[in-house]
């Protein structure tokens, strides 16, 4: 299982692979990492992602939703797992990214118990 963690702050993307490692899905699983919009959208167009999780907030020309919106449009990636990641709770960012097909939203600072409650729920819903 690949997962695609697109975050601007490396200790946010450790975060999430330190949580992650703890999983048990009957394969291992790869992490690609993305720190800026345009990475991840490359890497998605590179190779087969099984799960992506992307920050709202990126300090470059694409956004998150940017690139939720573009990658909603790739056959290959209408039903992959998608969980926008941010710093801001407004309700609009959260309509917002569930309307361009995000599957869940969660707010930062990530609490490991419900993070992985969300991810797992995902996983359940691939099988």
């Amino acid at each position: 299982m690949v997962f695609l963690l697109t975050d601007d702050s490396r200790p946010a993307r450790n975060l999430i692979k330190n949580y992650l490692s703890e999983l048990h899905v009957g394969s291992p699983i790869h992490f690609l990492e993305a720190e800026n919009g345009e990475m991840a959208y490359d890497a998605v167009k590179r190779q087969r992602i099984d799960f992506i999780l992307l920050d709202w907030n990126l300090a470059t020309k694409m956004t998150g939703l940017d690139v939720l919106k573009e990658v909603r449009k790739l056959e290959q990636y209408k039903e992959v797992p998608i969980i926008m990641i941010s710093s801001e709770s407004d309700k609009f960012n959260v309509i917002e990214a569930l309307k361009y097909g995000a599957n869940d939203f969660i707010v930062k600072p990530i609490a490991q118990k419900p993070f992985m409650e969300k991810v797992l729920r995902q996983i359940v819903g691939l099988k």
